[in-house]
């Protein structure tokens, strides 16, 4: 993969490789472009962030799908390196590249979270708005996504525990889309378009980093749309026993 701009620095005699992207400011937010394509445009009178994946910075490998994708193709929100505990909220809108660069795109879009510094390591949750209400149950389970990168992307995900880090969203390309995802350690859940109860949850967080950036993603052959972008972060909140017993369900 490569940044937008690579700028050589001699630091003592020796040769140092400092990455620039190329940034887009929406409103008071600025943005990192990593491995996407951008550009501010207006819809329906107001500005929102657009991006596409760059398939020149990382390839697309259609005999090698599952080695990449869920890499660090996302908008990197500017000047939060924190976030820990807290909620992050945006609106998002998905359609199909045409013509697809791949027959199983699926309008993949979502947001990337304590990303580290070098990308190197970073939690997601993301939909497949093409799924979210096919007439097809078993369609309908993936159609949101968690993934931890590097060492856990949807399919080593979907072959190790089956069912437990997809399930179904009532989201659709080419119509607007709340997402609001809330970290307390390592639990997260999402809710989607203001519902009173978390349509996903993640009963325990894989990544090994428990502190880092935001970012809003998209994956192969999706045109994402985002906007009003929030993010508070707060303190860990113990969580309170329900006193529910499930095992025997």
């Amino acid at each position: 993969m490569r940044p937008y701009l690579l700028t050589l620095l001699f630091l003592g005699g020796t040769l140092a490789i400092s990455a620039q992207y190329k940034e887009l400011k929406l409103k008071k937010q600025t943005f990192e472009l990593h491995n996407v394509t951008g550009s501010i445009i207006k819809i329906q009178g107001k500005k929102v962030l657009k991006i596409e994946r760059d398939l020149e910075a990382i390839p697309f490998d259609v005999n090698n799908i599952e080695a990449t994708v869920d890499e660090p193709h996302y908008a990197h929100l500017v000047g939060l390196e924190d976030f820990e505990h807290g909620t992050i909220e945006v609106d998002m809108y998905s359609q199909l590249q045409d013509p697809a660069p791949y027959p199983g795109i699926a309008g993949f879009i979502g947001v990337y979270f304590r990303i580290q510094p070098d990308d190197s390591a970073f939690e997601g949750i993301y939909v497949r708005p093409k799924v979210g209400r096919v007439n097809n149950q078993q369609y309908r389970n993936h159609a949101v996504q968690y993934i931890s990168y590097p060492n856990a992307k949807f399919d080593m995900l979907r072959k190790s525990d089956p069912g437990k880090y997809e399930g179904s969203a009532p989201v659709a390309l080419k119509e607007w889309i709340n997402m609001r995802i809330e970290v307390n350690g390592d639990f997260a859940e999402m809710f989607i378009n203001d519902a009173k109860y978390s349509t996903f949850v993640v009963d325990k967080l894989l990544g090994e980093h428990s502190i880092g950036g935001v970012g809003l993603y998209v994956d192969i052959g999706t045109i994402g749309y985002f906007k009003n972008l929030k993010v508070v972060k707060r303190d860990y909140r113990e969580p309170q026993k329900e006193g529910v017993k499930v095992d025997d369900i």
